[in-house]
């Protein structure tokens, strides 16, 4: 994405600080909002219901959205140059040029609206979303019978490594079980006389600095099977705290110095130093801090949706 918005957004006249760490936040929100492989992968390995997962994960991806457009907008306040005023567009010019997202908007209502109404499960959904996808891809005349069969072919490689991964998480998991470091930190926290509110900090800390090295889903495979039986032996609600892994592996990939998505961006626009994207995903990473914030003091934003299904 980096190769096709940075010039449209150089071309616009915004500067490279702002354009590179809105493409770097940007990227990070597919791995909230649903339908998410991390939380997919989250589910599994906990054993937690993935349509309430996905359902919880909305009001944090909107409310990530929205803070992300509120930094930007500060930026440009106290900076007019970093995004200077684009052309004023008429009601019915915007109108027209949202025609064209309609089958995105309904492929999700039709998934999301479906596990949200009890109408299928996650499973039953994400066969329906690939039927209802590629309705839209024939109707609009994109599909070719090769094309069909070179994409189930990429998604069943993609299924298959995606399997092994969480095989290989399960063993994982069984492992730390049966080694009894569970027992072991779990006693080690009563013997520290540690409440639920230290035991959480104290996670996210790990979160936060696992996440200066580690890929988003190395440091999930490593780090629930661990910290899930603890926070949930604390009072914390599976779901919510899925929603809160997810965040905080966010917001470790913008995370100077060493973000995931930094280097990514460093390596896709060589000519944008790497003390720009630094400089423009700050208040990026600020908007994420303060969403963290608010979703582990008010945990009904997390709960409110599912705890309606």
């Amino acid at each position: 994405m980096s190769r096709v918005t940075m010039p449209s957004m150089r071309k616009f006249g915004y500067k490279d600080s702002l354009a590179a760490g809105s493409i770097a936040a940007g990227g990070t929100l597919g791995i909230l909002i649903p339908p998410s492989v991390a939380l997919v992968l989250y589910g599994i390995m906990t054993n937690t219901d993935i349509g309430k997962l996905f359902i919880a994960g909305i009001v944090p991806g909107v409310l990530g959205l929205a803070l992300y457009c509120l930094a930007a907008w500060l930026v440009t306040v106290y900076d007019p140059a970093a995004g200077p005023r684009g052309e004023r567009k008429t009601w019915s010019e915007r109108l027209r040029v949202l025609r064209g997202i309609w089958g995105v908007a309904t492929l999700f209502i039709v998934v999301i609206g479906g596990i949200y109404l009890g109408i299928f499960t996650s499973t039953e959904a994400a066969g329906i979303g690939a039927g209802v996808a590629c309705v839209f891809a024939v109707l609009r005349g994109g599909m070719r019978l090769r094309e069909c069969i070179r994409i189930l072919v990429d998604t069943a490689s993609m299924t298959a490594m995606l399997f092994a991964v969480i095989i290989g998480a399960l063993i994982f998991s069984n492992f730390v079980n049966v080694g009894g470091l569970l027992q072991a930190l779990d006693n080690w926290v009563h013997q520290m006389q540690l409440g639920p509110v230290s035991v959480l900090i104290g996670v996210l800390l790990v979160y936060m600095i696992l996440g200066l090295v580690l890929e988003s889903m190395s440091m999930m495979l490593l780090t629930v099977p661990i910290f899930f039986p603890l926070m949930t032996g604390y009072g914390y609600d599976p779901i919510w705290f899925g929603i809160i892994v997810v965040v905080v592996t966010e917001i470790s990939l913008i995370t100077p110095p060493v973000g995931m998505n930094i280097f990514v961006l460093r390596a896709t626009l060589p000519d944008v130093p790497t003390g720009t994207i630094v400089r423009g995903v700050i208040p990026f990473v600020t908007a994420d801090i303060v969403r963290l914030a608010i979703l582990t003091t008010l945990p009904i934003v997390v709960m409110f949706l599912p705890n309606r299904l």
